[in-house]
């Protein structure tokens, strides 16, 4: 068990973090609940988590940790790598297999590597975000909010575009946008479905 390696205050604040996955809790929130003697041990315990693998921080949010499950992440992730082919009815862009396995730093990653895949960019409805052939990191997320770019299905086809979500009679309706000004919006069909919501993008090319 993984749990017999950790000083016991790494393995409570775990505990901790794992039950408020859904309260932001600050360091000195930690510190009052493990009832250690200063800010800097939490932050000390939290570094060791992370450095360690058992903890995912999002760099834009330092509140917001994610406890990783099971064994500590290793350096080096392997992930599938997906095309952005057509999909035919209720298709996915996960369906058969990945055409490649892409490695990746887990370092570059803000959440657990399991809920990650990777497609490839098509077309320039994106740009300049996102160019063809660029490598897209996806998280698995079927319910992102209004204004992220996801991967998604739309008529049986496989997209990568900014949503925007509109109420009309308590049901939902999503707008699908473009970053490139030249395609314009559009309303997404019955057969709509997001895989994920993007993450991060390697370029495939400088200029």
């Amino acid at each position: 068990m993984r749990n017999k390696k950790l000083h016991p205050t790494q393995k409570k604040l775990l505990d901790i973090l794992a039950k408020n996955t859904d309260d932001e809790l600050s360091i000195r929130d930690m510190q009052e609940i493990l009832d250690v003697s200063s800010t800097s041990v939490v932050a000390h315990h939290l570094k060791q988590l992370e450095k360690n693998g058992y903890l995912k921080k999002n760099p834009y949010n330092p509140k917001d940790y994610q406890v990783v499950k099971g064994s500590p992440e290793k350096k080096i992730t392997y992930l599938n790598l997906y095309g952005l082919a057509h999909c035919g009815p209720n298709g996915s862009i996960l369906d058969g297999n990945p055409t490649d396995r892409i490695a990746i730093s887990t370092k570059l990653l803000t959440f657990p590597s399991l809920e990650a895949f990777v497609v490839k960019a098509k077309g320039d409805s994106m740009a300049p975000k996102i160019n063809e052939g660029d490598f897209v990191i996806v998280k698995r997320n079927h319910n992102p909010e209004s204004g992220a770019i996801v991967a998604c299905i739309n008529d049986g086809e496989a997209l990568i575009k900014k949503i925007r979500i509109e109420k009309d009679k308590n049901k939902k309706r999503y707008i699908l946008i473009s970053l490139n000004p030249k395609y314009p919006p559009f309303l997404a069909k019955d057969d709509f479905r997001i895989e994920g919501e993007v993450r991060g993008v390697i370029t495939s090319k400088f200029e």
